[in-house]
C-alpha cells in the first residue's frame, strides 16, 4: 500500500516526541535513581571531562553516527533533529527540575515513574513519525543488518556496554535504569501503533527490525 505523506503532522509529532524525550531524561536524573543507559554514558563523560549533560549527549550522539559510516545506515531529518533537539534541551529541561530542589523517597519514585512514562509517549511519537533513526537506533538496526544478530541480543549489549562505562566513569545507575529497561519495550509497543496512525498509514510490513529506544 502506498504511503499517503502528512509531512506537517508528522514534522509537528517529530518535534514533540523529541521535546519530550529532553523532559524525560531531566526527569529520571533529577530523581537520582538510575538514568536511562545512554544517559548513564553521557552523565559519566559529562562527569569526567566538565561537560554539561546536554553537551556530553551531543557528543556521544554524533559518535555513534560516526560508527554508521562502516555500517553504511543513512540519517534522515529524524536523525539529525534527535541529536540537536534532544542534546540542546537536556540541561534547560535539567535547570527548571532544579527548581523543585532534593525529593523526597517517594517523589523521586513518583518522578523517575513519571520520566517513564513521559519516555515512552516520546518514543512512540518520535518513532512513529517515520522521519529517520535515532543515533542510538541505527548503530543497532545496523549491527543486526551487518551480522545477522538477533535484535534483543544486540541491543542488550550494546545497552550493558553503555551503562557498564557510564557507572565507572560516575554516572548513575540505580533501580531506575533496571526499571526503564524491564518497561520502555512493553510502554512503546503498546502506544506505537497509536501515534504512527497519526501520522499517517502505516507502511507496508518488511522483515527489518523495529527498535524501540527511540533514539
Amino acid at each position: 500500500m502506498r504511503v499517503v505523506e502528512r509531512p506537517a503532522a508528522r514534522l509537528t509529532q517529530l518535534v514533540i516526541g523529541l521535546v519530550l524525550y529532553a523532559a524525560s531524561i531531566a526527569m529520571l536524573v533529577h530523581a537520582s535513581l538510575g538514568n536511562m543507559p545512554w544517559d548513564v554514558l553521557s552523565q559519566g563523560i559529562g562527569r569526567r571531562l566538565g561537560w554539561s549533560l546536554g553537551t556530553a549527549t551531543i557528543v556521544v550522539s554524533l559518535a555513534v553516527l560516526v560508527c554508521w559510516i562502516p555500517l553504511r545506515q543513512r540519517p534522515g531529518i529524524g536523525t539529525v533533529a534527535n541529536v540537536l533537539v534532544i542534546g540542546l534541551l537536556v540541561d534547560p529541561f535539567l535547570a527548571l527540575t532544579a527548581l523543585l530542589g532534593d525529593l523526597p523517597l517517594w517523589g523521586a519514585i513518583l518522578m523517575t515513574a513519571g520520566g517513564i512514562v513521559v519516555n515512552g509517549v516520546a518514543t512512540a511519537c518520535y518513532i512513529g513519525a517515520r522521519l529517520g533513526p535515532g543515533p542510538r537506533d541505527g548503530l543497532m538496526t545496523g549491527l543486526v543488518a551487518r551480522t545477522g544478530w538477533r535484535v534483543r541480543w544486540v541491543r542488550s549489549g550494546i545497552e550493558i556496554g553503555v551503562v557498564a562505562t557510564g557507572w565507572a566513569l560516575g554516572g548513575t545507575v540505580g533501580l531506575g535504569t533496571l526499571a526503564y529497561a524491564v518497561s520502555i519495550g512493553f510502554i512503546v509497543h503498546l502506544l506505537l501503533p497509536r501515534f504512527t496512525a497519526l501520522s499517517g498509514p502505516r507502511p507496508a510490513r518488511t522483515t527489518e527490525p523495529v527498535a524501540l529506544t527511540g533514539r
